[in-house]
């Protein structure tokens, strides 16, 4: 079974770009507060606009943002 995980750079972002709060970066995405909170404890993974859009808020590459891994388990004999 594979497992996915989709860590975010948000918190960080949000203190790089000169401390923005959680109300800041909600209002600039279009979503609430609460979301942006789900999301920085990794309880809630966006849709791809919301992704694009709070990337675009911080003005970076959506890459730069969100990290997604994918692992396979190995197969024993």
């Amino acid at each position: 079974m594979e497992t996915n995980e989709l860590k975010n750079n948000i918190r960080r972002l949000r203190f790089e770009k000169g401390e923005m709060t959680q109300q800041q970066l909600a209002d600039l995405a279009g979503v609430t507060r609460q979301t942006i909170i789900a999301m920085e404890q990794g309880k809630y993974a966006p849709s791809l606009p919301l992704a694009f859009r709070i990337a675009k808020a911080f003005g970076v590459g959506i890459e730069q943002v969100f990290e997604f891994t994918e692992t396979t388990p190995t197969k024993t004999a």
